[in-house]
């Protein structure tokens, strides 16, 4: 978020002045539009993360030559609730019941769970603040699972597992060190989670938007705000194209030049719920897992000799952005930042043990 920084004195006092390096458009309505509070947590995270000896109270933002923002990082609050309960809530003490695909169900600890859902869920190479902050939101779907279910299954919509050992087989270098980060971030998270309304939540992820994630009156804690990072991720847009003869045998019926394509039905979104070739018609999840597509944001463009399908996004585009994330912690921001930037609504809370 920041590019540059100086601090000067006006005689008084020492200022931190922090310039900001994205668009000015951007620039200006992430920081008029955001609270201090979050801004504070921010702009800590920029001086701890970049070893800068400012112990002053007062930041200055500055774009374009011109302080939009004054700061006082004394007053940040914290940003984490502390509930306590009677129950063990730890990575080590609590037990996650998981439904495998054969009905079985076996017993693990809810750290073991948490290894095999974020090596499973997550792409190598992310910062740690934004895998912390994704193995809160997993962690609170484990507790709302066996609150609600007594069990997890294991293929569910939100949170695939696989054992963390299966992926020595698939990271043939480096599994040491994600395993490494990927305990390092569970032990730091100990007992965090989220809620809305004193009630746990879905975790809403995907990889990357068209530059702003989206609301869902279903939940109210899904809310729309801009991602505009996404814009430049290599999963903006994504282009397939195939000849008539593959995608006759791909979908086992002829397509020629002259097949109708109608798209029947969207969302709010603009993603394609329903769409009809020929007479075949094809539910969104049906054409998506016939095609691999990374999203149903959809265009079809009929040439003479070829077809191309041109998706944009990787996901739903619910929830947290695990690029846009990226892009957050890599300029500064905590988990924290990132849990409240794409899910303003919810509070951060963390289980104690009380003591009897």
């Amino acid at each position: 978020m920041f590019y540059k920084y100086e601090i000067k004195n006006n005689g008084v006092e020492d200022i931190l002045y922090l310039y900001l390096s994205m668009s000015f458009e951007f620039s200006r309505e992430l920081v008029l539009n955001s609270k201090d509070d979050d801004l504070c947590r921010r702009t800590k995270n920029f001086i701890r993360n970049n070893n800068i000896n400012y112990n002053g109270r007062k930041v200055y933002l500055v774009i374009d030559g011109i302080v939009v923002k004054t700061l006082d990082i004394a007053k940040e609050s914290n940003p984490i609730e502390i509930l306590k309960d009677s129950l063990y809530y730890s990575n080590e003490h609590f037990l996650v019941n998981t439904k495998l695909q054969d009905d079985s169900i076996i017993e693990l600890p809810l750290k073991e769970y948490l290894l095999g859902v974020l090596a499973n869920n997550t792409m190598i190479g992310l910062d740690i603040e934004v895998i912390k902050a994704v193995c809160i939101l997993y962690r609170t779907y484990a507790f709302l699972m066996m609150k609600k279910n007594k069990v997890i299954d294991i293929t569910n919509s939100f949170a695939l597992y696989k054992p963390i050992s299966y992926f020595k087989l698939v990271w043939t270098t480096g599994y040491d060190d994600i395993l490494e980060l990927l305990n390092k971030a569970i032990k730091e998270t100990d007992c965090l989670f989220v809620t809305y309304n004193e009630e746990y939540i879905l975790p809403f992820i995907h990889y990357s938007n068209t530059g702003r994630t989206f609301y869902n009156r279903e939940y109210e804690y899904l809310s729309s705000v801009k991602s505009l990072w996404d814009l430049e991720s290599p999963y903006y847009v994504d282009v397939k194209t195939y000849n008539y003869d593959d995608l006759s045998n791909l979908l086992g019926f002829n397509i020629s030049v002259n097949s109708k394509f109608n798209i029947i039905d969207v969302d709010s979104r603009d993603y394609v719920r329903k769409l009809s070739i020929d007479d075949k018609i094809f539910s969104s999840e049906e054409f998506k897992s016939l095609f691999g597509l990374k999203s149903m944001n959809i265009n079809i463009i009929v040439n003479k000799d070829e077809l191309k399908i041109i998706s944009k996004g990787y996901g739903n585009g619910y929830g947290l952005s695990l690029y846009g994330a990226n892009e957050m912690a890599i300029n500064g921001c905590s988990f924290a930042n990132i849990l409240k930037y794409y899910f303003p609504k919810i509070s951060i809370n963390k289980y104690i043990k009380e003591l009897s």
